[in-house]
């Protein structure tokens, strides 16, 4: 008897590994998704910064540390 109750523990554990495997994977590809999404609104991010302060550089309104020898 014992060794009918130890086989449907083995079946019962199997089975909730593999439904915990199929979670980290949904997980970890949500994660994957959220992680490109938010990479690239920092490149966007980044191009409008590098634009904006291009433009200042062009009028002349960005002042770089150590160009004029101060």
């Amino acid at each position: 008897m014992g060794a009918v109750v130890s086989c449907i523990q083995s079946i019962f554990r199997t089975i909730g590994n593999c439904i915990m495997a199929i979670v980290n994977a949904i997980a970890a590809a949500c994660k994957a998704v959220i992680n490109a999404i938010v990479s690239l609104f920092g490149i966007i991010i980044s191009c409008l910064t590098v634009a904006r302060e291009a433009e200042l550089g062009r009028l002349g309104l960005l002042r770089v540390a150590g160009a004029d020898g101060e």
